[in-house]
């Protein structure tokens, strides 16, 4: 007899795991139906690394949001921001319907107010995940990759400067430095796992 009941428990344990399955099947489906994504083209290579905010949050670069790193977003208006350093902010709106797929063409304005130090500190970044967005002065730099490897550093004028490395679901990391002229500086370090709900990487107007 209780061989029988634990057999019977089994049976509807399975029955229910199957129901669950179903089901969560049948709406993740139903999610991909409603679900709209953007894809980004990029004139150049200054586009295809600006960094992209959607409604205000950083979602990383544009080459990189495709695959696993696609955007998906509910249908309505949304606002995309992508921002380059030595170039103007570009912001569109975009109005989206339930499953639609958007492939955006972005090309951006060089700034003719941007400023370069003439007497500069070089400063290289070896930080993981390279995709990490860094701040500089609290004003977007770009992401790590495009600051690490051979040849690649980022000019900043002598004195002080505020870093923030930040990325979703990293823990943001923050630190001054204070640089010399002619000074070759590698800032070091790794994010490790946080909040995937919070904006770690805010806009700033």
């Amino acid at each position: 007899m209780i061989n029988s009941s634990r057999k019977l428990g089994t049976f509807y344990s399975l029955l229910l795991l199957c129901s669950l399955l179903l089901f969560t099947t049948s709406v993740y489906a139903k999610w991909n139906e409603i679900l709209c994504e953007i894809k980004f083209t990029g004139a150049t290579d200054v586009e295809r690394n600006a960094g992209v905010w959607v409604d205000g949050t950083y979602m990383g670069y544009a080459n990189e949001l495709k695959g696993r790193k696609k955007i998906l977003l509910i249908p309505g208006e949304h606002v995309l921001t992508f921002r380059q350093t030595g170039y103007k902010d570009l912001t569109q709106k975009i109005a989206l319907g339930p499953g639609q797929k958007e492939n955006l063409f972005v090309s951006m304005e060089a700034d003719p107010q941007a400023r370069y130090p003439q007497e500069a500190a070089e400063v290289k970044l070896s930080v993981w995940p390279k995709r990490a967005a860094v701040f500089v002065d609290d004003h977007f730099a770009g992401h790590v990759a495009e600051f690490s490897g051979i040849g690649k550093c980022m000019l900043l004028s002598p004195g002080k400067h505020r870093f923030m490395i930040t990325l979703p679901g990293w823990q943001p990391f923050e630190t001054e430095v204070n640089l010399l002229a002619n000074q070759r500086f590698v800032l070091k370090t790794d994010l490790f796992p946080g909040d995937i709900t919070k904006d770690a990487a805010p806009m700033k107007e």
